[in-house]
């Protein structure tokens, strides 16, 4: 099958690189296949490759991809240029039930369309329908989970909907670089969705593994999950895409102003104090406040302003509203910039200087049209991208006269268009957005605890296509003494723990091993999964 692959290749008018012949003949080997390959590796054309090998052997008729709104029109371009011929496709994302009910049914009886793409938020709606769909097509359909770890949470409406279809799929393929973002644990629902009812993880291990996390027993975690994984996924890293350099420079410790000392440390004890004397023993009610309190420590380190605006689910008022210090806050705009903006300057000014182009990212809307009014403010020619910010397939009244993602990031990776400085929100383009093409400076204003967000919004300036000859650069702004020390070291223990799993020199990263000889870890896995003989 192999040789008839590889020469299967030849007629694809996108010519793969080498690791991604691998990762497809690991996706051939496996046959439900995760691909956790970094973002910018080429996952998509992998998969369409595959899609086409299979539809031609008479295996499947339709591709069912889904995900984050962001990632449609990246499929949508990418299937001609890699297959090599048009398709029909339709969006089943929000918009009319009956609409998408008619794509289900098929006007003629049988699917309409051959690239079906649909968000995670309409799919908790619509499974149901999905599954049935799936079974009209007598489950001739390669299901895609498009970054994969939006699944990850046991329980998650969004997770139990794509476990919900996954018996009804003839093959099924998930993807995304940050697998486990959160917790080893991730790892529980991204093997159930590929394999129903084989037990991956079985209840043992899943207690065992869930037990050594609790007590910090991160090596013998990591170990019983290497066991249950190993050779059931593929991942290109950065080393092997032949990438400059990414320097991550030292935080750059930052001095806070005095209005906003004065109010984080304010806080800071007040929460102490409630922590002394709990008001209530309700552990679901406690945890919600102590992550409103969180989040106004973020907030505090990111602009103080933000300590005025609701935060959905949490009432707590942590600083008296008759005090000197809600005045501060109330007025905080009018009277002093965060500390961060002085050494902000200094990075994005020298860049600039020297003919560059600095992407600045931030979690907090208000922070970013702060960051946004003061630039402009200097003189200098900048956009901003958040959720709120429209795609160009919006069709939404209230989108007319706004720029686009698209827009803007065409504007950005233009390198005479003047726009030298983009301030964005990891949660709207840390996915499907290339920035690297004029830009290789990004500065962390803030920091969130989402891990997948952090590690993917490095890659959008460190990519295959133009990171090959140009060092990135990454600068952290950060108060001393604070939370945000915390959450870098957070995100940086996930970040060490995930790659101490799915980047380690696996034999299934050696081509030679499909063409000459078997993988005893496939080996193992067809035994269990697709013969059905006990080891």
């Amino acid at each position: 099958m192999h040789n008839e692959f590889i020469e299967f290749l030849t007629s694809m008018p996108r010519t793969l690189k080498e690791h991604q012949i691998k990762s497809a003949i690991h996706f051939l080997e496996v046959g439900n296949a995760a691909n956790f390959s970094v973002p910018g590796s080429g996952k998509t054309t992998v998969v369409l490759v595959i899609y086409e090998w299979l539809r031609r052997n008479d295996l499947v008729d339709a591709i069912f991809v889904v995900g984050p709104t962001s990632c449609f029109e990246p499929w949508k371009q990418e299937f001609p240029a890699v297959i090599g011929r048009q398709v029909k496709s339709v969006i089943l994302a929000g918009g009319s039930p009956t609409l998408r009910n008619d794509a289900y049914l098929g006007r003629r009886g049988i699917h309409d369309f051959e690239l079906y793409l649909t968000s995670f938020q309409t799919l908790q709606n619509d499974y149901d329908k999905v599954d049935r769909f799936f079974n009209r097509l007598d489950q001739r359909v390669l299901l895609v989970i498009d970054e994969a770890h939006y699944i990850k949470r046991q329980g998650g409406a969004w997770a139990n909907a794509a476990l919900a279809i996954a018996n009804s799929a003839g093959a099924r393929c998930i993807l995304t670089g940050t697998p486990f973002p959160k917790s080893l644990t991730d790892a529980f629902n991204l093997f159930e969705f590929l394999w129903p009812g084989a037990e991956v993880f079985d209840e043992d291990t899943a207690n065992r593994i869930v037990h050594c996390i609790k007590t910090n027993e991160s090596e013998l975690a990591r170990d019983l999950i290497n066991h249950a994984v190993s050779g059931l996924f593929y991942r290109v890293r950065k080393r092997d895409l032949g990438l400059a350099e990414q320097i991550f420079h030292p935080p750059i410790r930052c001095e806070m102003n005095p209005i906003e000392r004065e109010v984080y440390f304010a806080i800071i004890d007040r929460i102490a104090a409630l922590e002394l004397y709990q008001t209530t023993s309700d552990t679901e009610i406690l945890a919600g406040l102590r992550r409103g309190r969180i989040m106004r420590l973020r907030q505090c380190v990111s602009n103080v302003a933000l300590l005025a605006t609701v935060i959905e689910d949490y009432a707590e008022q942590l600083i008296d509203v008759d005090s000197s210090l809600a005045s501060l806050i109330e007025n905080y705009d009018d009277t002093e910039l965060p500390g961060k903006f002085t050494q902000l300057d200094v990075i994005v000014d020298g860049v600039v200087d020297a003919g560059g182009k600095v992407l600045i990212w931030s979690n907090f809307i208000g922070t970013i049209n702060k960051i946004n009014h003061h630039f402009k403010q200097k003189g200098q020619e900048c956009k901003k991208i958040y959720g709120a910010t429209p795609f160009e397939s919006d069709e939404s009244s209230s989108c007319i006269g706004e720029e686009s993602r698209e827009e803007i990031v065409r504007q950005f990776n233009d390198k005479e268009s003047g726009v030298n400085i983009l301030i964005a929100n990891p949660a709207a383009c840390a996915e499907a957005i290339s920035l690297h093409k004029a830009c290789s400076v990004a500065v962390y204003y803030d920091l969130s605890y989402n891990c997948a967000h952090f590690m993917q919004s490095q890659d959008r300036i460190h990519r295959v296509g133009g990171s090959e000859d140009k060092v990135s650069e990454y600068y952290f702004l950060q108060y001393p003494d604070t939370i945000d020390e915390q959450i870098l070291e957070n995100l940086n223990r996930k970040q060490r723990a995930m790659a101490a799993i799915i980047d380690q020199d696996y034999p299934v990263y050696d081509l030679d091993m499909f063409l000459d000889t078997h993988l005893e870890d496939l080996e193992i896995y067809n035994a269990t999964f697709i013969n059905g003989t006990d080891i």
